[in-house]
């Protein structure tokens, strides 16, 4: 590149270049810290290229060998970049929001931490906010994310028909959605496939042997509520199995909903085998249900949920379940709102996360004889 040098990137070549300049990794009092132009000057290179090296969005500009060359050099002086500085050049905050519903799921901290560490990569921190599921609450928390002027927003709280993600659509930052959609849609997302996980785990009980299967859907103002009712139904359809009456709707995703419906399935359908669950909460709830039934968990009713959240496997029985990758959710929903603040032109995107069978304990194949009697 034109206005480059090679120096010497030893380790003495260093500390020489850091002697000429005054400059002491340990600083005494009084000494400077050093300074971009100084990186520079030792790296050889111009202080526009040694500020491309050290951001994260323009590093890709350079060599490999200049970037690595400008690293060095940093690492010597003990530059440390002066984000506050770069976010008031750039006019950013360097900061996103992120809402989610129910801080006490194990399905969202995976997300959250995938979210943070794509983030932290970009030079970008993570303001976190729990919802609770109360509109009012989320609407309080997005207002002040706004008025702390964060670059963007992550939101793993939106409703089918809400009015708040709408309102947002033509705000003053962009948005990505997470686990969510919008009816509407023209909002980026990253979601699991909530239908082909409700294809899998009905498929995956018929294989056993089940026909008489039930499902406790999530909330219907939820897309993974709504997207995994349907997916159920159209298993079944698909099948050849009735699907008419055979789901019950949960208000919220969580164990005593679980419990509820679950209670109403078994008091509506007493002979049915094997119980598709909205998610891994949910199912916990199935399995209570059950055993205050008398039912025992596979012999009598065989339980599948969905997100392999954390000790999924520790219950008693391990539960199978759809595993969706949390973690990647989260790490790709930051990426698209990185890619979408760099280029605010760039059209809405829905990135889609292939779930995977996992198979526990909590199924298997019918017994002979049921419990019940009733007819189905």
């Amino acid at each position: 590149m034109t206005g480059e040098r090679q120096v010497d990137t030893s380790g003495d070549g260093l500390l020489g270049a850091r002697a000429r300049h005054g400059l002491s990794r340990d600083l005494a009092p009084g000494t400077r810290p050093p300074r971009l132009k100084d990186v520079a000057a030792v790296a050889g290179v111009h202080p526009a290229t040694a500020s491309r090296a050290l951001n994260e969005h323009t590093v890709g500009l350079l060599s490999p060998q200049t970037a690595e060359r400008v690293r060095q050099a940093a690492e010597q002086l003990g530059y440390r970049v002066n984000r506050m500085a770069r976010a008031l050049k750039t006019r950013r905050s360097l900061a996103i929001g992120m809402l989610i519903p129910d801080i006490t799921n194990p399905f969202f901290p995976p997300i959250v931490k995938g979210a943070e560490d794509a983030l932290a990569e970009a030079g970008y921190t993570l303001v976190l906010a729990n919802t609770d599921n109360d509109e009012a609450k989320e609407r309080l928390q997005l207002s002040g994310m706004l008025q702390s002027q964060v670059d963007g927003l992550l939101m793993a709280t939106a409703r089918r028909r809400g009015t708040t993600v709408e309102q947002l659509r033509s705000g003053p930052v962009p948005l990505v959605l997470v686990n969510r959609t919008i009816d509407k849609g023209g909002i980026s997302a990253v979601i699991p496939d909530d239908h082909a996980s409700m294809m899998l785990a009905v498929e995956h009980l018929y294989q056993l042997g089940h026909q008489r299967i039930g499902h406790i859907a999530g909330p219907p103002d939820t897309s993974t509520g709504a997207r995994r009712a349907k997916g159920f139904s159209d298993a079944m359809r698909a099948l050849g199995l009735p699907a008419a009456g055979r789901t019950v709707r949960a208000r919220r995703f969580n164990e005593e909903e679980g419990r509820r419906a679950a209670r109403v399935l078994l008091s509506r359908r007493p002979t049915v085998t094997a119980i598709v669950a909205g998610n891994d909460l949910l199912a916990l709830g199935v399995l209570d249900a059950a055993a205050a039934a008398g039912l025992r968990c596979p012999a009598d009713v065989s339980v599948i949920g969905v997100n392999d959240v954390p000790l999924a496997d520790r219950l008693r029985p391990p539960l199978t379940t759809l595993r969706v990758a949390e973690y990647d959710l989260g790490r790709e929903a930051a990426r698209l709102l990185l890619a979408h603040i760099e280029h605010p032109e760039r059209p809405a995107e829905t990135v889609v996360i292939t779930p995977e069978l996992v198979v526990r304990g909590s199924t298997t194949a019918p017994t002979a004889h049921h419990p019940a009697q009733a007819s189905y």
